[in-house]
């Protein structure tokens, strides 16, 4: 097999194209790709706990908790002790954090549009269950 003929590679090489693209058009708001997804799931439903953002992202609890942490000291989102289990923490938006939606989640539709550009749904179900299968066959 030659260099370009690994699957894998080509899904890499894709992953950073469009990682560096939505990164160029959040920098200047402060707010990098990885956070970006945080705020995107606080958008869609405020109040999540920590191991809630965890599951949704499939990301490891100590990674999701630095980038809360980062997210809070630029005054994004407040974390407070869940009234119902004083060990978990849920993540809220402050005004700030709601603000900052109102410019990053059309810049995100926008971004998913270009992505999305030429491709049909009946291609983009495809590619959905076909990204599932070869996740699932790693893990």
């Amino acid at each position: 097999m030659k260099f370009n003929d690994y699957i894998s590679i080509i899904i890499h090489q894709t992953d950073l194209a469009l990682t560096g693209h939505i990164k160029s058009k959040l920098d200047a708001l402060n707010i990098a790709p990885e956070q970006n997804l945080i705020m995107l799931l606080l958008w869609e439903q405020d109040g999540l706990s920590q191991n809630e953002i965890a599951e949704k992202l499939d990301k490891d609890k100590t990674n999701i908790a630095r980038m809360l942490f980062n997210l809070e000291k630029k005054g994004f989102i407040r974390r407070d002790i869940s009234q119902s289990d004083r060990r978990s923490l849920r993540v809220y938006l402050t005004d700030k954090g709601q603000e900052l939606g109102k410019q990053v989640v059309p810049i995100t539709e926008e971004f998913n549009r270009i992505v999305c550009q030429g491709i049909t749904e009946d291609e983009l179900y495809v590619v959905r269950g076909i990204l599932g299968k070869m996740r699932r066959n790693v893990e």
